[in-house]
């Protein structure tokens, strides 16, 4: 059972789209254009970010998979031990990857996953993350691209949950508790 919380609205679901646009042009410069980019999902917080950036960049072929890893479950800290949930469907050797996740944190997750994609040959593999909590960082890991950089909250909203609630929500919210 959660804990009584409120939510305090943090990025407002404009700020967002327009930070998606802004990195999307980004990821054009590097990504050459009539090479199919594969998009791989971390799921399942990024199932928003990620379809909204793949609309973004509707000028290139693009190829959706997803990847569940866990580090988390339904607590609110990184247990860091990364399990591999759901893996690609597709192969990704030789071919241009864009991995998406929601929030890197402690780093675990996006550095296991990073490592276990590389070992498959892409030819090149990004990553990318709509949040960054780097006062958390107990990886040495940084993703090439990052919407928005947040102070230490626990945050929900467009994609991202507390025990399966609130992703839902078009903004980012930080979440306080009330008891």
């Amino acid at each position: 059972m959660s804990r009584p919380y409120v939510i305090d609205q943090m990025i407002s679901a404009k700020e967002i789209a327009a930070r998606i646009e802004a990195l999307s042009k980004e990821i054009r410069k590097t990504f050459p254009a009539g090479e199919r980019l594969v998009v791989v999902g971390l799921l399942r917080g990024s199932f928003i970010f990620i379809a909204d950036l793949v609309r973004e960049l509707q000028d290139r072929e693009v190829e959706v998979d997803f990847l569940e890893a866990s580090s988390y479950g339904n607590a609110m800290e990184s247990s860091r031990e990364v399990r591999i949930l759901k893996d690609l469907r597709g192969e990704i050797g030789g071919r241009n990857v864009l991995v998406v996740e929601d929030i890197v944190d402690t780093g675990y997750t996006l550095s296991h996953v990073v490592a276990l994609l590389k070992s498959r040959e892409p030819k090149q593999l990004k990553t990318i993350a709509l949040l960054d909590k780097p006062s958390r960082r107990e990886v040495d890991f940084r993703a090439d691209w990052i919407g928005f950089e947040i102070p230490d909250e626990f945050v929900v909203g467009y994609g991202i949950d507390y025990a399966q609630s609130n992703r839902n929500l078009p903004y980012i919210g930080k979440v306080r508790f009330t008891d």
